[in-house]
């Protein structure tokens, strides 16, 4: 039998009360404190026997060897044979030393991962001190104010979310940081109305694109591209203006870059556990780069406990099983992050990407289908907002989910009294969460009995930060070993984007030719053709 048909057996036999009951019953809360994060998991629906069970099933799954396998280097990521080593880019020269030292036949040259990743952060630091101490500028000389950072998903994600986090705009004027922009979709409005801000003799770009082929990416790095020509005239000016993140030299230097203008990263990255890497330059220009480097010591410090903690104490486990439970067991399919702090508001953006791309899978890591659900959708919201707008659905509704508070236990703003009711309103609405109301009326009983995790950040610093997303991405890693799923690949993403290529070309072939029919428009489907119908310039309305 396995764990989870033993916990539903368990959980069905009655054995395990009500949330509300498993609070009164508990003689006193507790709480796990890591590299300035406390989280408290009180208010799962969990017991002792409960997790008797579910670690049990952590050592018949082997996930402790597999943490090991993927710090050591070997190719967890089975589809692609490829090693996982985003905990490597933010490992301090000593502990990248001692891991090169520890080398192993069957683990990825270690050697060569170290040098690449010491190379690309010596040459970001001195990109970026250079163009902070004004020794880099522009083409007419003057000192850089602004950084646009064009990429999509794990290229645009991480670096917006901690640049939005940890910015302090009141302090613009007494620190020489740039002031940072993001583009991403391919929708013109927005390319348009961040270029209509910039002055392009003091705006940099960074172009960010592994292959410097992504579709969006390059779509918008060929528009700013001509924007900055038609103002400038001068394409050697492109070189001091742009640079890019990417392993293809050659088409950077058609782009007009020069190598030196060029940031590698390793193949054994993936998109959305990049943000350590130079694809991080964004972060560092808009930031400095102490706080960057800050930023790697926090998530460094997640990594060294969830390697040495112990199981009954390790954070990112707990965070893992409780999801599992929430979802294997008790069937939860919506995943609530709420953040009461208004500076995290693009959190549930980058983990709906972190979390969902990496284990929204339904094969198991030998291709075959798995009979248990696997990650819920995720979505967030921000603080007392969010208690005006989805909160009624989250205590009333028929939604089977659970949820996230995330908070800070330091304010940085001078309104101490707003800071004490944001923090009894995210205790509340947990409470709410799991206790509920009872009522004579109907309509005002609360069921309550939705578990949730409350998440406590000492303040919101480079350190505490990159401690919450490194144990974010643990917890990932963890559910897919739970799930027995390829967390590292994203074969998904793919589809849209090769369906979109010959529908771009019959969109094209609305005014110019050739004909539709010579670029197989009678082979697409009826809703499609209707579509592509609809879409027809039909001349201004």
């Amino acid at each position: 039998m396995t764990a989870s048909e033993q916990l539903k057996r368990l959980l069905g036999s009655g054995a395990l009360p009500s949330l509300k009951t498993l609070l009164a019953q508990l003689p006193e809360g507790s709480n796990l404190t890591v590299s300035g994060l406390t989280v408290n998991f009180d208010r799962q629906r969990w017991n002792d026997a409960v997790l008797t069970l579910l670690y049990d099933m952590v050592d018949k799954c082997d996930l402790l060897t597999e943490r090991n396998r993927m710090f050591d280097g070997q190719p967890i990521n089975s589809t692609e044979q490829r090693a996982v080593l985003h905990t490597a880019l933010r490992a301090s020269r000593a502990t990248l030393e001692d891991w090169v030292n520890g080398q192993t036949e069957q683990d990825i040259d270690r050697a060569s991962v170290a040098e690449l990743i010491t190379e690309g952060r010596t040459r970001m630091a001195d990109l970026v001190n250079a163009i902070h101490r004004g020794e880099h500028r522009g083409y007419t000389g003057k000192r850089f104010t602004d950084v646009v950072n064009i990429g999509i998903g794990g290229s645009h994600l991480g670096p917006e979310l901690v640049v939005d986090a940890l910015a302090r705009p009141a302090d613009r004027s007494h620190q020489p940081f740039l002031r940072a922009h993001f583009i991403s979709n391919i929708d013109g409005h927005r390319l348009d109305q961040t270029l209509t801000s910039l002055n392009p003799e003091t705006t940099l770009f960074v172009v960010v694109s592994k292959s410097f082929s992504t579709l969006e990416t390059a779509l918008n790095a060929d528009a700013i591209r001509s924007w900055f020509l038609e103002r400038t005239g001068s394409v050697a000016a492109i070189a001091q203006h742009f640079i890019a993140v990417s392993n293809n030299v050659a088409a950077a230097a058609a782009f007009g870059l020069p190598a030196e203008r060029v940031l590698a990263m390793g193949d054994w990255v993936g998109g959305r556990y990049s943000l350590w890497s130079t694809v991080g330059i964004s972060i560092a220009l808009a930031l400095g780069w102490n706080n960057f480097r800050a930023l790697l010591r926090g998530a460094e410090a997640m990594d060294r406990h969830f390697l040495e903690a112990e199981r009954e104490h390790n954070l990112p486990l707990a965070m893992a099983l409780s999801e599992w439970l929430n979802v294997s067991v008790y069937g939860c399919t919506s995943h609530a992050v709420l953040c009461y702090d208004d500076r995290l508001r693009l959190l549930p953006d980058y983990l709906q990407q972190l979390e969902m791309e990496s284990n929204g899978k339904r094969v198991n890591r030998a291709g075959r289908p798995l009979e248990t659900p696997t990650q819920p959708v995720l979505w967030g919201g921000v603080g007392t907002n969010g208690q005006h707008a989805f909160h009624q659905l989250l205590h009333q509704g028929t939604a089977t989910y659970f949820a996230d508070f995330i908070l800070c236990r330091h304010a940085q703003h001078r309104q101490p009294d707003m800071q004490r009711w944001l923090q009894a309103n995210a205790v509340a609405q947990g409470q709410g969460m799991a206790a509920g109301q009872t009522h004579d009326n109907p309509h005002r009983v609360v069921p309550g009995n939705h578990p949730s995790t409350t998440l406590i950040l000492d303040s919101l610093q480079p350190e505490t930060l990159g401690a919450l997303l490194a144990a974010y991405e643990h917890k990932v890693f963890c559910l897919g070993i739970l799930w027995d799923i390829n967390s590292f690949d994203q074969w998904g993403v793919e589809l849209g984007k090769v369906l979109a290529r010959p529908l771009a070309a019959l969109l094209q072939a609305r005014t110019t030719a050739p004909a539709p029919d010579d670029l197989g428009l009678a082979a697409q489907d009826a809703a499609t053709r209707a579509l592509l119908d609809a879409l027809k310039d039909r001349g201004a309305t």
